[in-house]
């Protein structure tokens, strides 16, 4: 009898730990019982697909062809500089943007073998693909912000120009001073560290530790009001208030393949152990024909000022801007946007 027990004990947690470790399956766009298939894909190196989004002036008229990486829990429709410029300031600049699906978000496919390095190689095969020569603008929000130190790293010979917004921090990365990286650690949120430590040390734990029901999980996931600035909170009370069905629609296409391939996955690769940090880079345009440009708010409460600070000051060829009062939403705030794409492209060649 003790012994019976005992078996069904252990069968009990070797279930519950296999079912904890172990994801369901992504409902992959276009497969039996997964979601449609509605905007335009590529075809991978590997047989992955990468979704997109066209904005701007037609592509045979554009001055400017820029691939823009959206941030967490977001997808192609959150180009925020395409879709928040005006139509003037568009035709203007002579701008022409690619938003792209990140691997498992949107109507990307996941990407099981995603690395460091991989999304950027499929920046560079898009940009192939939609021929758009044999240099091309990259930008990036927050998470996607992140994904462009990737781009400057791997496929610097392809770049006019790189611009991080905000882009998230990985505490892990190499060259950053233990006591202030360590400091700026801290200051987060406690279920923040400790999603950010199981992300890091324990990553085949991610899906599990986001998951339970036992300790607190990732606040930034579950968007609790503490994660974000007054500015914050102001930007996201005003775009609540202003009725947009069509951003209702496509907000259900986040998340669609699952949370696993799409935010637990962003959190292993963003927070995971790389194999530079931003401050080993060496300047991509030392013949001064483009420029990288970093924005960051001095009240981000997501990403540590500190952190960003350090890095440009390693970086001396980075133009780097800090906006006194902003949290890091503020791309939202009104012609923000406008005068961050001029300063791009315009300013500080």
């Amino acid at each position: 009898m003790v012994k019976r027990s005992a078996l069904v004990l252990v069968t009990f947690w070797l279930s519950w730990a296999y079912q904890a470790t172990h994801p369901p399956p992504p409902k992959v766009c276009g497969t039996p019982g997964g979601p449609p298939i509605t905007a335009p894909r590529i075809k991978l190196r590997d047989g992955r697909h990468l979704a997109y989004k066209e904005y701007g002036v037609p592509k045979e008229e554009a001055k400017h062809k820029i691939i823009y990486v959206h941030g967490f829990a977001s997808c192609r429709h959150d180009t925020m500089i395409a879709t928040t410029l005006s139509p003037e300031a568009i035709e203007e600049l002579g701008v022409y943007v690619v938003g792209i699906d990140r691997p498992g978000y949107g109507e990307s496919d996941p990407d099981p073998n995603r690395t460091v390095k991989s999304l950027a190689l499929d920046i560079e095969e898009l940009a192939d693909q939609l021929r758009l020569g044999s240099k091309f603008y990259v930008m990036g929000f927050s998470m996607g912000g992140q994904v462009i130190w990737s781009c400057l790293k791997y496929i610097p010979n392809r770049l006019a120009g790189a611009g991080l917004i905000a882009p998230v921090i990985n505490y892990w990365w190499p060259s950053f001073p233990a006591n202030l990286s360590a400091d700026a650690y801290y200051q987060q949120p406690l279920a923040d560290q400790w999603a950010l430590r199981v992300a890091h040390y324990l990553p085949w734990l991610t899906y599990w530790w986001n998951t339970q029901k036992w300790f607190p999980a990732s606040s930034v996931i579950a968007q609790k009001p503490d994660v974000f600035s007054p500015q914050d909170l102001e930007i996201i009370k005003n775009r609540v208030s202003v009725s947009d069905p069509e951003r209702e629609r496509y907000k259900l296409q986040v998340k669609q393949q699952g949370d696993y391939e799409s935010l637990h996955r962003d959190l292993r690769i963003g927070f995971g152990t790389w194999e530079f940090g931003p401050v080993d880079l060496n300047n991509p345009f030392s013949n001064m024909e483009g420029s990288v440009h970093l924005w960051q708010g001095d009240e981000d409460r997501l990403v540590p000022v500190t952190l960003q600070r350090y890095i440009a000051n390693k970086l001396p060829w980075i133009h780097y801007h800090e906006l006194p009062g902003a949290g890091h939403m503020f791309p939202y705030a009104k012609g923000i946007s406008e005068a961050i794409m001029r300063e791009f492209l315009i300013g500080g060649k």
